[in-house]
């Protein structure tokens, strides 16, 4: 009968130890599939944000290369306006006296805000009023 009582006693521990050995591997195995699942979405996470920096670089690189092209466009304005300014001041009043002959100004107007002579005055008035 001891004998008898022993045999149940250690197959009631091996079921026992069996259910919870079960119950561990089960545990394991959703916890693997959680992080199975987690590792995907950080994987996911980084290859989005890879994409987001692509972007961003790429952008930069536009942005600068479009900055490059600015500075050669701006950069022989200042020449320019130099030159603008040591212009002879003469060619200014013929292109501003072909403008008021075309307004309808006298010879005696344009040798007045012009400074031009009475005799360039009115070849100004002659060519330009046609």
């Amino acid at each position: 009968m001891i004998l008898e009582v022993a045999v149940i006693v250690l197959f009631l521990f091996w079921a026992g130890t069996l259910a919870m050995f079960l119950a561990y591997i089960r545990a394991q195995k959703q916890i693997s599939a959680q992080q199975a699942q987690g590792d995907a979405q950080r994987d996911q996470r980084i290859k989005d944000l890879g994409k987001r920096v692509d972007n961003y670089q790429n952008g930069n690189v536009r942005m600068g290369e479009d900055l490059h092209e600015l500075r050669a466009i701006v950069a022989p304005l200042p020449d320019k306006l130099a030159q603008l300014e040591q212009r002879d001041p003469t060619s200014l009043s013929f292109a501003q006296a072909a403008r008021l002959v075309g307004m309808g100004a006298s010879v005696d107007e344009l040798t007045q805000s012009c400074g031009l002579t009475q005799a360039e005055a009115e070849l100004m008035s002659k060519v330009h009023k046609n």
